[in-house]
């Protein structure tokens, strides 16, 4: 009988052993870059889908106060103050049991704010100093676009806007026009736009709701 005295090598060589972590760490590095880029994309598309769903929410309730803007408790005309970057105006809106309060929306440092006032003692009268004043959006990217365009009882749809400074009793017709970063990623620049106009009922003439 012929004995077989071949010794098999059953372990991987030291060669076999440096290849397979070279290979495995390839693997590790190219599914921790793809896990990492789906995060971050995901993350990006639920903080863009945010700031959209926060934009609708302030542009909704601005609409809605502006048609039910009307004369203040003290007397004072609807609209208190207009231009590119601050509308001031009393609505009904924000407390809804029949209050007239004062509301400022105004840009600063590319944020939006939203001041209300509510009347004050006896005779009643706005207390500016009272003023609460909530942020709305951080993320603002108007450049030199304002943020509020204001119309006349003319607006059609495609005449211009009034030129500044306006005269308020000339206004009957307010468009807000927000742009903002969508924020998909760190240091984007990508940005979307939502535009939704508001007619003064209590000042409109031939304008329609």
């Amino acid at each position: 009988m012929k004995i077989n005295n071949k010794k098999f090598n059953l372990g991987f060589t030291l060669v076999e052993t440096l290849v397979t972590t070279f290979i495995f760490g390839i693997l590790m590095v190219g599914t921790t870059t793809l896990l990492r880029d789906i995060l971050v994309n995901s993350r990006g598309e639920t903080s863009s889908m945010d700031s959209m769903f926060r934009v609708r929410q302030v542009v909704n309730a601005f609409v809605r106060e502006i048609r039910n803007s009307t004369y203040g408790v003290d007397g004072a005309y609807p609209i208190n103050q207009a231009n590119n970057t601050q509308v001031v105006f009393f609505s009904t809106a924000p407390k809804n049991n029949g209050t007239v309060s004062r509301i400022r929306y105004f840009v600063l440092n590319g944020i939006l704010y939203k001041g209300i006032t509510d009347p004050s003692g006896s005779p009643l009268k706005y207390n500016l100093a009272t003023e609460k004043i909530a942020t709305l959006l951080t993320n603002l990217s108007l450049g030199a676009n304002p943020l509020f365009y204001y119309y006349d009882g003319n607006y059609d749809g495609t005449t211009p806007p009034l030129a500044g400074p306006v005269n308020l009793t000339k206004i009957k017709f307010i468009e807000i026009n927000i742009t903002v970063l969508k924020q998909l990623i760190q240091n984007s620049t990508d940005t979307f736009n939502i535009t939704a106009g508001a007619v003064f009922r209590n000042l409109k003439n031939n304008l329609g709701n």
